[in-house]
């Protein structure tokens, strides 16, 4: 149960700080002031978010019973040191997530724009990642789906207002911090050869005098 809440609250955590300013944080932004419509939106995004962060979850734990622990140490760490640089790096809405179509409404049109960005953005990654790393399907999905919309329903709310009163720069860095550290851990916390242990001497059995 505390690994469980391990892997709940460090999804929960690095997701929410890996969103702000990313792509699809950037896209609710988009969408609350096209719709102004709140709730069909932040229904979308959760809808959104639980189908691509499930199926990438699952893709993390599939990835566990094709490697052994030594080949997943590594790539683990690789992983998560390669996405402490890739959060440093200033992301942008693409012309076509901006160009969202009413047609399906809100609600459909939010969950298909919003499915769309997320996938190869690096929440999903990470969310393969601390799948791969916690073994815990159930509960990095819903950290990980947790941590999208404590970042992603206030923006939609209230717009960019919460954005501005927050430095960006700095939710990066600790982003950047914290999955450094998750690969440090991964790359140091392999299987340890025990010690051999010497085996026990049978030792006979004496008779109890009186």
């Amino acid at each position: 149960m505390i690994a469980d809440m391990e892997a709940f609250l460090v999804s929960t955590g690095i997701v929410a700080l890996a969103e702000m300013g990313d792509k699809t944080q950037l896209l609710s932004l988009v969408l609350a002031a096209r719709f102004r419509k709140p709730w069909p939106i932040v229904w979308g995004i959760l809808v959104a978010t639980l189908v691509n962060h499930g199926l990438a979850g699952a893709v993390g734990s599939w990835v566990t019973t094709q490697l052994g622990p030594e080949a997943l140490r590594w790539v683990l760490g690789g992983s998560f040191l390669a996405m402490a640089v890739w959060i440093l790096i200033p992301d942008k809405l693409d012309d076509e997530d901006e160009q969202a179509n009413p047609r399906w409404g809100i609600f459909a049109t939010t969950v298909v724009a919003f499915f769309l960005a997320e996938m190869g953005d690096k929440t999903q990654i990470a969310t393969v990642m601390l799948a791969a790393q916690f073994q815990s399907w159930f509960w990095v999905v819903a950290g990980t789906t947790l941590g999208m919309m404590l970042a992603n329903a206030p923006v939609v709310w209230l717009g960019d207002a919460i954005t501005r009163k927050i430095s960006l720069t700095w939710v990066h860095r600790i982003s950047a911090v914290i999955f450094a550290i998750l690969g440090l851990l991964a790359l140091w916390g392999g299987p340890q050869d025990e010690a051999p242990k010497a085996p026990l001497e049978d030792k006979p059995l004496t008779a109890a005098t009186t």
